[in-house]
């Protein structure tokens, strides 16, 4: 069958990269894609978010499925709209979406569905959240935009002045649009997070290889947040006792509170937990693969994941997924400057050379092809996050060495990247 993937970044690379080894795969084509994806996939320049260009081309290109990415289609409805004109489709509709789409949604139906979650409150505007605020005892506290941040939108507030400022950024001065209207303030969580993953056909639900993600930008986990600065599988806090207890506590009472709330949920549901002294409690949900965990998630996949997506939507039996034994690492390397302002543009050399180390795989995210300074067309940075630098190894160990090679032999002017990601695996 001919396959769409949506999207641009280095999951959807990934996603495309995996999608490739299918039996089922005759053609895949990514909407818009980049450099990378473009060795792999034709590249169709439709925007994610253009859904009525995305349906046009899905119906007149036979496409017999269509794998989305990013969050904001899915938000959006694309998933709907699809369905309507009878074309199969990868991911949760708009009313499931909510998940990712609303914090305060979210957090409700944790609630309802007795979830283990951190205490919060939920404030409709600036008078609320000040309101809110001075009611805390103690610091410090975390704060989110309600709706879509692209990761960006949970602010840590060590104290009570940095609250302040971080409401009246995303409430007053709007820093994240419609997003900051509604926020939710919560109890800050201490402990190791971890990423899990599960595909779900709205009943049942197969977990994937645990992961985790590095958020903050600099090492030591200093700095702010960003979409994601490395990842690596598996994760060792996720013991198979924690996975059944997340499985029974987590994922299966969200799936059930969806089907009764009359919004089945289909695809892949990612539950970040925190592994805390009182027990493992659900940070968010994000409905579609993570970003980088997507990356260290499917280099250790043994099995066909187009055969797994079309569980999802009861277009085949349930699979039983493979894993391979070897953990995996992702280092992202980025713009100079990001999450905040960076220049694009800049040459990337030495990807050939990384590419042909054994069992690495260098995902791009943010790349585009160009001509520059009239010689041939070279592969150029194209956004904050650039490449996602993936790893396989026989212990966490060895996949960080083998990544960190692959990245030494990486240049662009600017280039920044974290040098411990896994540092807790290797603590354990």
């Amino acid at each position: 069958m001919k396959i769409l993937v949506i999207g641009s970044g280095g999951r959807e690379h990934a996603l495309v990269w995996k999608i490739a080894q299918s039996m089922h795969v005759k053609k895949i084509y990514c909407a818009p894609g980049n450099a990378g994806i473009a060795q792999l996939a034709e590249c169709v320049s439709i925007s994610s978010d253009n859904i009525s260009g995305l349906l046009e081309f899905a119906c007149n290109n036979d496409i017999g499925l269509t794998v989305v990415g990013p969050e904001a289609p899915l938000v959006a409805g694309i998933v709907d709209e699809f369905q309507k004109a009878g074309l199969k489709i990868f991911g949760p509709a708009q009313n499931a979406a909510r998940l990712e789409a609303s914090k305060a949604f979210a957090k409700q139906v944790m609630l309802d569905q007795n979830v283990p979650t951190g205490h919060a409150a939920i404030c409709l505007g600036i008078d609320e959240a000040n309101e809110a605020l001075s009611a805390i005892e103690s610091f410090p506290v975390v704060i989110k935009a309600d709706g879509l941040a692209a990761g960006k939108g949970v602010v840590i507030c060590k104290d009570e002045e940095t609250a302040l400022e971080t409401l009246t950024n995303m409430q007053v001065r709007k820093v994240f649009g419609n997003a900051g209207n509604t926020v939710v303030i919560e109890e800050f969580l201490e402990g190791e997070e971890a990423s899990i993953l599960v595909l779900t056909d709205g009943d049942e639900a197969i977990p994937l290889a645990s992961s985790q993600d590095h958020k903050r930008v600099f090492d030591n986990d200093e700095g702010p947040n960003t979409g994601g600065m490395g990842a690596y599988s598996p994760a060792p806090v996720v013991t198979d006792e924690l996975l059944r207890q997340v499985m029974d506590d987590v994922v299966y009472p969200v799936i059930r509170g969806m089907k009764a709330e009359g919004a089945p949920y289909h695809g892949i549901l990612y539950a970040g937990i925190m592994v805390t002294k009182q027990g493992t409690k659900v940070l968010e949900f994000n409905v579609r693969f993570g970003d980088p965990e997507t990356q260290a998630v499917l280099a250790r996949l043994d099995s066909d994941l187009v055969e797994a997506m079309l569980w999802t939507i009861g277009e085949a039996k349930k699979p039983d997924l493979k894993w391979k034994g070897e953990a995996s690492v992702c280092v992202v390397v980025a713009s100079g400057g990001y999450p905040d302002d960076y220049k694009k543009g800049k040459v990337i050399d030495g990807l050939d050379k990384a590419s042909k180390i054994k069992d690495v795989v260098v995902f791009h995210a943010g790349t585009k092809m160009s001509q520059v300074a009239s010689a041939k067309s070279q592969v150029v940075t194209d956004g904050g996050r650039v490449l996602g630098v993936t790893a396989l190894g026989k212990d966490i160990k060895a996949a960080i060495d083998n990544a960190y090679k692959a990245v030494s032999l990486i240049h662009f002017e600017g280039m920044h990247f974290r040098r411990d990601i896994g540092w807790r695996a290797l603590k354990k």
